[in-house]
């Protein structure tokens, strides 16, 4: 699979990072930081295999030039850092010929970028990674930099090019044999049938990857095999089977960001139970961690539908409020589920009005992103309103737990622990 092929069309290359003019004044840090990420991904070019090498003369010209911007640039905090850093590991790596010098520097960017939901911005630089590096890397590389472009795209729910992307990663890894990063290949798979709605299939991929994760000593394939198995059986209406594949999760993480997700998806299963004081320590305790602000968000708009739950509305207009401040940058399927617990917690208040004005918005947010998963629920819960006041979904399904108790017992009992 080509990088071409699996690449958007485009023109100026790296013209996303001066989209930032758009949104900032000229002058702002915020955009003196995109045109110096412009210069410094434009030095890396410098070094594609494709293009024709720079004379010696040139190349130390731009190198000067884009380090001295770097170096104007040095008070703007981390993201100034990282353009540094990859700046001097281009002009390392033309110096040596070990061109794999410029991969940590611009995985970390991008990283850096993904975190604060700087989505193109970050699949501009893998791409710049794998198209410089191509042939040149080391294959554990080029592997690391496919998985998570199939991140990125997922995350902008470009659906059909993340599975192109996680298909050219399980490609290359089994080439030379690397079962772990096949099985992650397949882990970034099934997150996108997930996301893309279709529940039953994406059961069945995850009880596979989990199978065959068992059968390893891979501990992070399993991690994400259990979280996500978990997810999938809380969204099918299963959160009494969900919820100690989720519990399983957390203790196999062993990075925080993936612990406090894990404690998030928890506590949304424990919600679903109706064990709300559990889901609030959960979720609490993800709050209290920090981390990106997509996961505190999450949480806190968690937080306010539990407080809608209890029917505390003092609680549930505090969250809210909270929830808001973050909403403008938060990704698409954020911005859906806000507007889903807010119309849910207008109506379980009785203002049926905002109620309903919040999920006709929830909705235009989930179909123009192509969230399908999302449509469905939002289109449930419209048209049973006007239950949200009476019952809740918790309070009405009548399930035989009798074979899962003692392990929500297990699950409920861990996380008081936790929080003591």
């Amino acid at each position: 699979m080509s990088t071409k092929a699996t690449s958007r069309p485009t023109g100026l290359p790296h013209a996303v990072f001066l989209q930032r003019v758009t949104d900032e004044p000229a002058t702002s840090p915020e955009v003196r930081l995109g045109q110096g990420a412009f210069l410094a991904l434009r030095f890396v070019d410098l070094l594609d295999p494709d293009r024709e090498p720079p004379t010696p003369d040139v190349f130390r010209y731009q190198w000067a030039a884009t380090e001295r911007y770097c170096a104007e640039l040095a008070g703007e905090g981390t993201e100034a850092s990282h353009l540094s850093c990859i700046v001097r590991a281009a002009g390392e790596a033309h110096r040596t010929e070990q061109f794999e010098l410029i991969a940590p520097t611009l995985f970390a960017y991008a990283l850096y970028l993904e975190h604060e939901s700087h989505l193109e911005e970050a699949e501009d630089v893998l791409q710049t990674m794998i198209k410089v590096g191509d042939g040149r890397l080391r294959t554990t590389d080029t592997v690391s930099a496919w998985l998570r472009m199939g991140r990125v795209r997922r995350m902008q729910t470009d659906f059909e090019r993340a599975l192109a992307a996680y298909a050219e990663a399980g490609r290359i890894a089994a080439s030379v044999d690397d079962r772990q990063s096949v099985l992650l290949s397949r882990v970034g798979e099934c997150n996108v049938i997930h996301f893309r709605g279709n529940l039953a299939e994406a059961e069945q991929a995850w009880r596979a990857v989990l199978a065959d994760a068992r059968a390893t000593t891979f501990r992070i394939v399993q991690a994400h095999a259990e979280h996500g198995l978990g997810n999938v059986l809380v969204r099918r209406g299963r959160a009494h089977e969900g919820a100690p594949h989720l519990w399983s999760a957390f203790e196999l993480h062993e990075d925080d960001l993936s612990q406090s997700r894990a404690l998030g998806d928890l506590a949304l299963a424990l919600l679903a139970l109706g064990d709300v004081s559990a889901a609030e320590r959960a979720l609490n305790h993800v709050v209290r961690r920090g981390g990106s602000a997509e996961l505190v968000t999450n949480a806190v708009i968690e937080l306010m539908h539990c407080a809608s739950f209890r029917r505390d509305r003092v609680t549930f207009e505090r969250w809210r409020e909270q929830a808001l401040e973050g909403l403008d940058s938060a990704l698409p399927n954020i911005r859906a589920d806000y507007h889903l617990k807010v119309g849910i917690g207008f109506a379980r208040f009785g203002n049926y009005r905002r109620a309903e004005s919040e999920l006709q918005r929830a909705l235009e947010v989930a179909t123009a992103n192509d969230l399908h998963e999302m449509t469905f629920r939002v289109e449930r819960i419209q048209a049973g309103l006007d239950m949200c006041a009476a019952q809740d979904e918790a309070e009405n399904v009548v399930v035989d737990y009798a074979s899962h108790a003692e392990a929500l017992r297990e699950v409920s009992a861990s996380l008081a622990s936790l929080g003591a």
